[in-house]
């Protein structure tokens, strides 16, 4: 197990239903992310719409991306989550900063 942080920057614009979306995961989606291996999956965000990701992998965010590539439920969600993004280069689940563990305590 891999445990995973990553940023995304949300548009401040559209912070509001970006949560209501997050508050409605479509079940097929939920499905799908337990299938290719993200286990504790949590977002958080700041006022100004940075969010922070956090998940436990089975192997590495590599792997745990590829399996979604193969979910086509994925790529409905990605496409639908574009507009909700700053300075993406592609999907949201292609630009996704991620961040080095520094810390960690059980």
């Amino acid at each position: 197990m891999k445990r995973i942080g990553f940023q995304l920057q949300v548009k401040q614009d559209r912070i509001d239903e970006y949560k209501e979306h997050h508050r409605n995961v479509w079940p097929d989606m939920l499905d799908a992310l337990r299938r290719h291996g993200w286990r504790n999956y949590s977002l958080f965000m700041r006022e100004d719409g940075l969010m922070l990701g956090y998940f436990e992998a089975d192997e590495s965010l590599e792997a745990s991306l590829a399996g979604m590539e193969t979910e086509e439920i994925n790529a409905k969600w990605q496409e639908m989550m574009i507009p909700y993004f700053e300075a993406l280069d592609g999907r949201p689940d292609e630009s996704f900063v991620e961040l080095e563990e520094v810390f960690h305590t059980d």
